[in-house]
């Protein structure tokens, strides 16, 4: 069968968290220039495109995601200059750059927003503002998402920090301003756009006074139909004219909609959230419950089979989620092993792998000892706002809970060395390292062939020489086992078989009837295989072999 290829297909993204990747100047916190310097590093890794999240000037309200002015960089993060200069080593090395798009808010410091809070001309209507606020909806920082402006004398609508107010996407000028900055960027040489919560530009009109349901506005209307309409005019207008790649962060997105999407609204993928709710507590952000194999496996399968001639986006962690190996590994006793499982998992699915900095070495949730260590808005606006309506007394109460939640374990230093500060400033670091640098950290892990580092590099390099797994039908094996996902991706006459541990609990894993055996063998594991016949498998604690046959 013929493939039809897309080069965002085959790449595998590599998502920097700038503020926390590497430090050039000793003022504690990660840059462009820093980033520059370890372009040998990520093309030695193998990956083919950088997702970097936003660099933009800003008040750093929302840690980068309330952008002042779209066509500059913050002084933090260094100069329009060094933004090519990265941009240019990327390149040369056959490296891609895809951008953050966050265009369903500007900071309340953007110039569109100072002009509409005095009314003028074509900006009066650039955002949602009303005499008196229409509904009681929560911002998802959990106080009313409706707030009083002194100047202009209403309240404007912000889903996100006070600091974000939505734009007014029905505004054909608030469309048109977008297309033009987006078009500006592609011109710079960009090679794609990740868009931040894209499917919430879409609201209804009128927006709806005192719905029921849900408190946070988003839940009323992610993925309103406007939604659609906005994303395939952007298409139309300004990506369909670029060899790009999108991805559209959804959340609350259901399959018949990223469907939609990714085959006729011009979007490449999205990034659903239902995987990161199964340990998740429906009311409680703090609550942890007991990880549901059967459901994960169900969530993951449907999404692997449910979108057609759509594309998947595959993702464990990012900056907005605890560590991967702390939250579906063991970052205790067997952390090498599960955090190779999970890559075994996330390098083998049907869609296109996003890879967050920090897992190819295994790094884990930080031990923040206090509230004062910590530096995200949202963490701290919910603690403030369960002591004030008194659901808990003190943050003791609930520090465990916070410690293994918070974004902020995901946006602790890289640990590159094991020298003061991770070797990733000279200066003091803006948000506390994790103690367990000394142990782990890139360059350790360069040095031992059997490291996590390795086995990502090993791995990365099997996916792009099977076709069977970026392009092949996903199938998955025994649905029932509690501990084991297994499944098969065929093309043709390829076929790949993968069978991983998931829960650490060691035990023999038959191959099912009805699974063909013969010509199988294996092609990558995580660890020593005496007994490579995959009919029967004596399974180790978070053991993965990944077998093939052509």
């Amino acid at each position: 069968m013929a493939v039809d290829r897309e080069w965002w297909q085959e790449a595998v993204v590599y998502q920097i968290y700038a503020q926390s990747f590497n430090d050039s100047d000793g003022d504690g916190v990660g840059d462009l220039p820093g980033i520059t310097a370890k372009v040998d590093y990520l093309d030695e890794l193998g990956v083919d495109v950088v997702w970097l999240t936003p660099v933009y000037d800003s008040p750093l309200a929302d840690n980068g995601y309330d952008i002042r002015d779209y066509r500059s960089i913050h002084g933090d993060y260094g100069t329009m200059e060094d933004w090519e200069r990265l941009r240019d080593a990327l390149h040369a090395r056959d490296l891609r750059l895809v951008m953050d798009l966050v265009v369903n808010h500007t900071s309340d410091e953007h110039e569109w927003f100072e002009r509409s809070r005095r009314r003028e001309g074509k900006y009066e209507d650039y955002y949602y503002w009303r005499e008196e606020p229409p509904n009681d909806w929560e911002s998802l920082w959990g106080d009313s998402a409706w707030t009083y402006d002194e100047e202009r004398g209403e309240y404007y609508l912000h889903l996100f920090d006070v600091k974000q107010p939505d734009l007014n996407w029905r505004n054909p000028d608030v469309r048109a301003d977008i297309y033009e900055m987006m078009r500006w960027w592609l011109e710079k040489g960009i090679d794609g756009f990740r868009m931040d919560v894209i499917n919430l530009v879409g609201k209804p009109d009128p927006i709806p006074e005192d719905p029921d349901g849900p408190r946070w506005g988003g839940d009323h209307f992610a993925t309103h139909e406007t939604a659609h309409e906005f994303i395939r005019e952007m298409d139309d207008e300004v990506l369909s004219e670029y060899d790009v790649m999108t991805v559209g962060e959804t959340p609350r997105v259901s399959v018949d909609d990223a469907r939609k999407f990714t085959t006729e609204d011009g979007l490449d993928m999205v990034f659903q959230f239902e995987h990161m709710h199964v340990d998740q507590h429906p009311e409680d952000p703090w609550a942890r419950t007991e990880f549901d194999l059967r459901e994960f496996k169900r969530i993951m399968s449907r999404w692997q089979t449910g979108l057609g001639q759509g594309w998947n986006s595959v993702y464990l962690g990012n900056h907005d989620q605890p560590r991967t190996v702390s939250r579906f590994g063991d970052d205790g006793e067997y952390r090498t092993e599960s955090a190779k499982a999970l890559a075994t998992f996330l390098l083998t699915l049907g869609g296109t792998p996003f890879l967050y900095q920090g897992d190819e070495i295994g790094m884990t949730n930080v031990p923040f000892d206090t509230l004062d260590e910590h530096r995200d808005v949202w963490t701290h606006d919910e603690i403030e706002a369960a002591l004030d309506t008194g659901r808990i007394d003190s943050f003791d109460e609930i520090a465990d809970q916070v410690n293994y939640w918070s974004r902020d374990n995901a946006r602790s230093p890289m640990q590159w060395t094991a020298a003061e500060n991770a070797g990733f400033t000279a200066g003091e670091p803006w948000i506390k390292v994790n103690p367990n640098f000394p142990e782990i950290n890139v360059a350790a892990a360069r040095g031992d062939r059997d490291s996590v580092l390795y086995y990502y590099r090993d791995l990365i390099a099997v996916r792009a020489e099977h076709d069977a797994i970026i392009y092949g039908d996903y199938s998955q094996i025994a649905a029932e086992n509690d501990d084991v996902f297994a499944y098969t991706r065929t093309l043709d006459g390829e076929r790949v078989l993968v069978v991983i541990d998931f829960v650490g609990r060691a035990g023999r894993f038959a191959l099912p009837d009805g699974v063909e055996r013969e010509g199988l063998e294996l092609l990558v594991a995580n660890y020593g295989i005496a007994d490579p016949d995959p009919t029967e498998i004596d399974l180790r604690p978070w053991e993965a072999r990944v077998y093939h046959d052509e």
